[in-house]
């Protein structure tokens, strides 16, 4: 016999969840038909982008330079204060055992009355002579005391020194670390990026630069503007030497080199000692508009500075220009030049 029991319907409750599911879902379906693609970013675009970053990771780099060198100098000044304060502590814990001798001496010569001495000393002369060493060992001993005094006070104004260099050397610290994290980011950033391009566009981009690389390393042809000092002509012969070597930030070589780090190295194999980083290079020696560069002058870019090569005739600069790239060649107008040094 055929059951007449109606069918169990759905709960209002699980009825509600269905169609709010329901709902959710059609909703979601007619915002990913109407929201645009996301829209990739082409090689070229990539490209720029990258180059930017690269860009202020210099700018980070130079500054990161900087407060290298300031803590390089902190820590030998400090370290010669230290040494001048051990110094000067072993001066005076002489000084106070000399003045420990002379009252001990003074003691022993001005116990006596000097009335009884006269009649204990069967030679006058003798006595005489006592007493003149009496005088001398006051005199002594107001000297000592002096001297005391003066290594002490100079001893306290050194160790003052050597605590306000060593503030000065936590935060300098600091800022070298938080400059080190900014060019990693930057470059970290950067290498994102590069990441987002197809195995076919990096391929193509890293064909780019190493053909840049490859074009930019030849030795180029200096025309007629080959005139140099001696010094300027070495530094840039040393530069010379160091074309395909690698840019690495906060490097001042032999085997790479961030851009200061380049020129400053190349100075000094001519026996010249020219500050580390961009912009202190700046402020040495005469300022040259680009029509007054000679080969091997100091060429500075950007309006904050934060980049430097060297002159090398007929309108190029060899430098090191960035992550990615080696110490070439590259025409002074591809940055915005600022102004030569000659050194």
């Amino acid at each position: 016999m055929a059951s007449h029991r109606r069918p169990k319907q759905p709960s209002r409750t699980r009825v509600t969840v269905l169609t709010t599911a329901a709902a959710a879902a059609v909703a979601l379906s007619a915002n990913a038909a109407n929201a645009a693609p996301t829209e990739k970013i082409g090689k070229d675009e990539v490209k720029a982008k990258v180059d930017k970053l690269y860009e202020q990771a210099e700018q980070a780099t130079e500054k990161y330079n900087g407060a290298k060198e300031k803590q390089q100098k902190l820590q030998k000044e400090i370290s010669t204060i230290q040494d001048n304060v051990a110094r000067g502590q072993q001066e005076l814990n002489k000084l106070r055992d000399g003045l420990g001798s002379l009252a001990t001496a003074q003691y022993r010569s001005g116990g006596i009355d000097p009335s009884v001495q006269l009649f204990l000393s069967s030679n006058p002369d003798d006595y005489l002579d006592k007493a003149s060493t009496l005088d001398q060992l006051s005199a002594q001993q107001v000297e000592a005391l002096k001297k005391i005094q003066d290594k002490q006070r100079e001893l306290a104004q050194e160790r003052a020194e050597a605590t306000e260099k060593l503030k000065d050397l936590a935060s300098t610290r600091t800022e070298l670390g938080d400059k080190k994290k900014e060019v990693q980011g930057k470059l970290a950033e950067a290498q994102k990026l590069l990441n987002t391009l197809t195995a076919k566009e990096k391929a193509a981009l890293a064909a780019q630069q190493a053909r840049a690389n490859r074009s930019s390393t030849e030795r180029v042809d200096l025309g007629n503007d080959t005139s140099a000092s001696g010094r300027a002509a070495a530094a840039f012969s040393a530069a010379q030497s160091k074309i395909g070597t690698p840019y690495v930030y906060g490097a001042s070589g032999p085997s790479s080199f961030d851009c200061s780090g380049l020129t400053s190295w190349a100075y000094a194999q001519a026996g010249v000692s020219i500050p580390r980083t961009s912009e202190a290079q700046a402020n040495i020696g005469t300022r040259l508009s680009e029509s007054q560069l000679q080969v091997g002058d100091l060429v500075f870019f950007y309006g904050d500075l934060h980049h430097v090569g060297l002159y090398a005739g007929n309108g190029q600069v060899l430098h090191a220009p960035h992550t990615g790239a080696v110490v070439r060649y590259e025409a002074i107008s591809d940055m915005p030049f600022q102004f030569g040094v000659r050194v």
